[in-house]
């Protein structure tokens, strides 16, 4: 497949290159928002804007890399730009994007997008989702773009099944907060989020904290 998709509805988007990938997690973790995650499935093309992530560095609690390199988390050693996928309290898929060096266990959690294209596909089987619910949550997220654990350390910066890229869309405010859910780690203010989108998920709070 080519590396942008031409749709009269849509700007083009383009592959993301590596290089242009911050090295810091936290700044890869804003760097993603307004960018366009891209997926490919039964020759249908589905995507979404980024609109929330959240950044985990490798001395954190509750980052998978904490206690080091295991069958399950050796992506997150990656160079950044891979996919990091794992199967939360076995019943929810959740994305992450390497970050870092190579041989450093980092990530960022895509946890929520706008869709974009293919949203009648991403309703199939789902019909009972609310339409800004298709991709809120990183469970959903994953379950609508159909992303599972083969899809695990994929390089998201080639084109493909499931690739990173731009379409010169702005991000007009970033917030931030906590993290959401976790039992370790979760006062650190590592989510970002695109302040005003209605595709956020999370408390009401946390999408709106004082200025």
């Amino acid at each position: 497949m080519a590396d942008r998709i031409p749709d009269a509805g849509y700007a083009p988007v383009t592959l993301l290159d590596r290089a242009a990938l911050p090295r810091d997690s936290a700044l890869l973790a804003q760097f993603l928002l307004g960018k366009v995650l891209v997926r490919e499935v039964d020759g249908t093309e589905l995507s979404g804007r980024i609109v929330e992530t959240e950044a985990y560095h490798q001395d954190d609690p509750a980052c998978h890399a904490y206690r080091g390199m295991t069958a399950r988390n050796r992506s997150l050693f990656l160079d950044r730009g891979f996919a990091y996928v794992y199967l939360c309290y076995g019943t929810s898929f959740m994305l992450n994007v390497s970050s870092e060096e190579a041989g450093i266990g980092s990530g960022v959690l895509l946890r929520a997008l706008e869709p974009l294209r293919g949203r009648e596909f991403m309703r199939r089987g789902r019909e009972r989702v609310a339409p800004k619910d298709l991709v809120r949550g990183p469970g959903r997220l994953t379950a609508a773009l159909r992303i599972d654990l083969s899809h695990d350390g994929l390089d998201l910066c080639r084109p493909g099944e499931l690739w990173l890229g731009h379409d010169g869309d702005a991000v007009p405010s970033i917030g931030m907060s906590t993290r959401i859910g976790l039992t370790q780690g979760g006062e650190a203010a590592l989510r970002y989020f695109i302040k005003g989108s209605p595709y956020l998920s999370g408390p009401r709070r946390l999408n709106a904290p004082p200025s």
